[in-house]
């Protein structure tokens, strides 16, 4: 790289000019009706942000309603019923529709300039991200405004949702925000690879910008804390929908369970939240020092740390349930521990400003306030980590108090210092310093006298969630204090939207990079370009902007990597994990309405199902089916008009790639990680229940049809087998073996497939009656459904090798679906063992 680096090609403006008139040409965004078909993460990563931030408005103006209700005791301006279902929602809005998806949001569009690349690896699945989003989120919202919104708090704990509650409300959390988990998920798995894949040359792993390593672990955790909701998810809805008694203590059934699947959902998605909101902090600190980050291995380590950390404490939710002494023990010095990594993250960050040449600006300011109220919110935190107090605190305004202090100060804060920092790289224009400074202090103001009381209140004994109180109780003045607070923070974040949303014509274009900041971000031209980068630069230093004499100039010129576009294709560099080598020219796809289609589709079968009607969603799911399947065909995997290409530098790289080079590799084995972590889930589950019921199974009668599930196993793992066979043989260009092969896969996927449905089936197990024979058949349907999409797999395998779609050497269908059922094979291999095995030896 280096010696590249010192042999850039002379400057010829004319050609310059020319490859950059193509290269607008190839990129430019479509107008019109069209623009919505628009992929290219500048136009879908600021919808997603846009849309984040207009249900955040609505979880706020929820928020007021409710501090309006609790301003004076005995007030009835909202019922019983209203108030509830307006605090769940206020709590999953928060939470699913903002909390999660600003970051996912914020880093689709940030995050390929930050990298060099002129987009991330799957633009259509960004797509198809955001139009789950916002067909979710619309349907949860808007459940409210017909008084059938879920009214059981964000957390939905059975039985209080599964046997009192009537109505759709239960099922619209679960079925809506089930359908926006698969967003973040999508989301999830464009991140990693894109981090790990779409890196410039040069950029190493340890020269990644820190807002990437955050997002990288963050992502990491999504794919390890979301998949156990969904398996929660399922499993309620089983009960709600046909009656299978999963959280029925009458039948066997516990509601424990459900906590414990939501928790290590729940405490790693604080983190989640707080994290990505930490990596906006350690962007915008060493830009307002003008040195480096100090302790950036430090920051990494704690980074990481603190995910790690984050799944080892969901317990400390569940103090007051009657766990034994030695659980609480360990979760309670669990959640003490994870001060230690988040100590030295702020540490870092207070050394770096004192460090360097402090330079104030709004965002400084945003980050100040941030990481005051948030070590005040983690001195909280570390009292409610204590079981003795938790034991007294739990349930009461002050758990309210430090829930908002730590995503207030530890999100929202950092959020609002972000955008006023980046705001010049996406919309080309400053925000104003003083509506920002206003906006400031009438928020950090309005915080602190809205929450601080709330401490108080609940160490009075106020419980959480109660619509009102007695007027000689003692919590009136406080309550109203904390109203007065709720509304100048409002009034501080309506001076913020405003100076967002107002008309900005006559303004004057930003200077290019305002802040003097050394990551690449700054490259971007203004007025920006659709392209990302002009050229791919090499990159030698964290902060190459400020390290590498004449960067922009030569970038601007199309003196890098990729500074033309000849065939009128989307194209960006593909490197190595590790050192960031160049290994492939990845052309990205343009343009497209199916995925608004295929989310379209999804979103029906999550909402015809969450009113029962089943033929409905049947049909909606197949036609989301039929759409994502041509989109594959049309858009993925394609064989082009030329093997290789020239991508300057004299360096020449494949267009095309399978296998472990290929990001499509990369991107089944991610979401297989998460799929494999809801099925463990699932047979978390079987083992909570073998731990905690002395007739699980039971002695008699616990014969799921043993025979029947081996047999499905040996066809399961003989479907296997013929897969790889298959890839083997096409791999060597024999298509006749490669179709037998394959043939036969099919065949023994539906042989297995019915072999494994017969099992419980034909021993009588009734999911109705007892929480045994209902665990059994969920791990059963599980496989089933998997099966079903192996099987869709290998019919296309078919189809693309009968069509010219696939050969020897043009080969990534088959690669990823043989990855696929690598993981399908252990599936079902341990669904098996658990289910057939484990009674025989417990």
């Amino acid at each position: 790289m280096s010696e590249h680096s010192q042999t850039l090609p002379p400057h010829d403006p004319e050609l310059a000019r020319a490859q950059a008139a193509r290269l607008a040409e190839t990129w430019k965004t479509p107008t019109g009706w069209r623009y919505w078909s628009a992929v290219n993460n500048t136009e879908v990563g600021l919808w997603y942000t846009g849309v984040a931030f207009v249900f955040f408005l609505f979880a706020g103006v929820l928020a007021l309603l409710m501090r309006t209700q609790l301003a004076v005791p005995e007030n009835d301006l909202f019922s019983a019923q209203t108030y509830n279902q307006m605090f769940t929602l206020h709590g999953s809005v928060m939470m699913f529709l903002f909390g999660v998806p600003i970051f996912e949001a914020f880093s689709i569009l940030i995050l390929p300039q930050m990298l060099g690349a002129r987009d991330l690896p799957f633009p259509r699945l960004s797509a198809f991200g955001f139009w789950c989003f916002l067909i979710g989120g619309v349907f949860v919202c808007g459940s409210i405004f017909f008084g059938v919104a879920p009214e059981g708090g964000w957390f939905m704990y059975p039985p209080l949702t599964t046997q009192y509650s009537e109505g759709l409300g239960p099922d619209i959390w679960l079925l809506g925000l089930s359908f926006i988990e698969v967003a973040s998920i999508a989301a999830a798995v464009e991140l990693i690879v894109g981090v790990l894949k779409t890196r410039p040359p040069g950029m190493r792993i340890n020269l990644m910008p820190l807002y990437a390593w955050y997002i990288l672990v963050v992502a990491g955790m999504i794919l390890f804390a979301f998949p156990p909701l969904i398996a929660g998810d399922l499993l309620f809805e089983m009960e709600r929908a046909f009656d299978w008694p999963f959280f029925d203590v009458s039948r066997g059934g516990d509601p424990l369970l459900w906590q414990h699947l939501f928790w290590i959902f729940g405490h790693p998605e604080v983190y989640i939240i707080f994290l990505p909101a930490v990596a906006l902090v350690a962007m915008i600190v060493p830009t307002a020092a003008q040195r480096p980050i100090v302790g950036y291995g430090w920051v990494v380590l704690a980074a990481v740390g603190t995910g790690f950390i984050s799944f080892g404490l969901w317990v400390h939710h569940m103090f007051t349930t009657g766990m034994p002494a030695i659980s609480l023990a360990f979760f309670s010095a669990a959640s003490e521990a994870v001060a230690i990594p988040t100590g030295v993250q702020i540490f870092c960050f207070l050394a770096t400003a004192l460090a360097g040449r402090f330079v104030r600006s709004v965002p400084m300011l945003f980050v100040a306030g941030a990481l005051a109220i948030f070590v005040l919110g983690g001195l909280t935190g570390v009292m409610v980590a204590l079981a003795p107090f938790d034991f007294q605190a739990h349930d009461t305004y002050f758990v309210v108090a430090h829930l908002h202090y730590v995503l207030i100060g530890g999100v929202l804060f950092p959020v609002i210092a972000g955008m006023y920092y980046f705001y010049p790289v996406l919309r080309d224009k400053l925000l104003s310093e003083r509506l920002g400074r206003i906006g400031f202090w009438l928020m950090f103001i309005g915080f602190n006298v809205g929450f601080l009381p709330m401490h108080l209140t609940g160490l009075l004994g106020m419980p959480r969630r109660v619509y009102t109180y007695g007027a000689n109780q003692g919590f009136d003045v406080l309550n109203m204090i904390s109203t007065v607070g709720a509304y100048i923070l409002a009034a501080g974040v309506a001076v913020i939207v405003w100076d967002v949303l107002r008309p900005k014509g006559k303004q004057p274009y930003s200077p290019r990079n305002p802040w003097n900041a050394g990551t690449l971000e700054w490259l971007a031209e203004v007025p920006g370009m659709p392209w990302g980068a002009r050229s791919i630069p090499i990159i030698r230093s964290r902060y190459p902007l400020w390290d590498q004499p004449n960067l922009m100039r030569d970038v601007d010129q199309g003196r890098y990597y990729l500074p033309d576009a000849e065939e009128g294709k989307r194209e960006t560099l593909i490197t190595s994990i590790i050192d960031a080598v160049p290994v492939q020219c990845l052309r990205v796809p343009g343009p497209t309405f199916k995925a608004l289609w295929a989310a379209v589709f999804t979103g029906g079968l999550f909402i015809f199902a969450t009113y029962h009607w089943y033929t409905a969603a049947l049909i909606s799911a197949a036609l989301a089916l039929a759409t994502i399947l041509f989109w594959l065909w049309t858009g993925t995997a394609l064989i082009h008009e030329k093997d290789s290409k020239d991508i300057g530098l004299d360096v020449t790289l494949p267009v095309y790639a399978s296998g472990r080079q290929s990001v499509g590799w990369w991107a089944m084995f991610i979401t297989m990680i998460g799929d494999m972590t809801a099925f463990i889930s699932l047979v978390f589950g079987y083992f909570f229940f073998w731990t905690s019921h002395g007739d699980f199974p039971p002695a008699e009668g616990a014969d799921p049809g043993t025979g029947w599930l081996l047999t499905g196993l040996a066809l399961i793992l003989a479907a296997w087998l013929l897969t790889l066979l298959s890839r083997r043989l096409n791999r060597v260009d024999n298509a006749m073996g490669f179709s037998l092969s394959l043939v036969g896969a099919v065949l023994a996927t539906l042989a297995g497939a019915a072999a494994l449905w017969a099992g419980p089936h034909f021993a009588g197990l009734d999911p109705t009656t007892d929480v045994y024979p209902a665990t059994v058949w969920v791990l059963v349907l599980w496989c089933l459904l998997h099966l079903g999409v192996g099987l869709i797999m290998l019919l296309y395998c078919l189809a693309r090798r009968w069509a010219g779609r696939m050969t020897a050497r043009h080969d990534i269908d088959i690669q990823n679906v043989g990855l696929y059922w690598h993981f399908m094979a252990v599936t079902v291999g341990v669904t098996v063992a658990v289910v057939a095995g484990f009674p025989e030896v417990a």
